[in-house]
């Protein structure tokens, strides 16, 4: 089994790449590489990331809407992946699904309203609980948001909206590990049961009390440790 690890972190809808400062300094301190993919919602400019020529196992950790904001040719060279509160389908089918799309149908509409802050300012809020959600890492939500990077949140609030299972790309062979927040309000919970039925292969994580950020967890050390423990296929 080798140290070497390559990792792309990407995070999810209204976050940016500063959710991964946590992270930063562990991965560093085991020499592995990492870059971090960037939407550009807010004051960074957007980075799609790519892996780089260089030995050692592939692993994506992506939060929530992250994995589908990869590029498939990044998932399908992937080695393992870790899916933090992340889901396949995010709008449950059937009846309990109606009420998850009038919420994003409504979230899109305040977007192009006049106070799309408060909007995410609620929405943070529900990220965060039951935590404070000035716990949270830094979000573009809290900073004057210009028109472009208001338009890549409708855009991708859309791709939440019609996303019906995993992205294109995701590799059937991977090692995964599925961090669940027991606690969560924004994944349904019949979004996260799904996942699990689509990867019976995973490694399962579930936080009892954990919100959907996963605010006061141990995640950052058991996500590490999973990944130290990876072993090459």
């Amino acid at each position: 089994m080798t140290s070497e690890r390559q990792l792309i972190a990407m995070h999810g809808w209204c976050g940016d790449s500063r959710s991964w400062d946590p992270w930063l300094p562990l991965w560093q301190s085991r020499g592995w590489r990492c870059s971090c993919g960037e939407r550009g919602y807010g004051g960074l400019d957007a980075h799609q990331p790519g892996w780089s020529d260089v030995p050692g196992l592939k692993v994506v950790i992506a939060h929530s809407l992250g994995p589908h904001l990869l590029p498939a040719s990044v998932l399908q060279a992937a080695d393992a992946l870790v899916l933090l509160t992340s889901f396949g389908r995010f709008v449950p089918a059937g009846r309990e699904g109606k009420r998850v799309q009038a919420a994003l149908a409504a979230m899109a509409t305040q977007l192009r309203g006049p106070d799309p802050g408060a909007m995410l300012q609620a929405f943070l809020q529900q990220v965060a609980a039951p935590a404070a959600p000035e716990l949270l890492q830094a979000s573009p939500a809290r900073e004057p948001l210009a028109p472009q990077g208001l338009d890549q949140l409708h855009s991708d609030l859309a791709l939440i909206a019609g996303a019906q299972g995993l992205p294109d790309g995701f590799p059937s062979q991977a090692q995964v590990l599925l961090v669940q927040a027991g606690n969560d309000q924004i994944v349904h919970p019949t979004a996260r049961r799904e996942l699990e039925d689509t990867l019976p292969q995973a490694d399962v994580l579930t936080l009892a009390g954990a919100g959907h950020g996963l605010i006061g967890t141990a995640t950052v050390a058991m996500v590490n440790a999973w990944i130290e423990g990876l072993s090459a296929r």
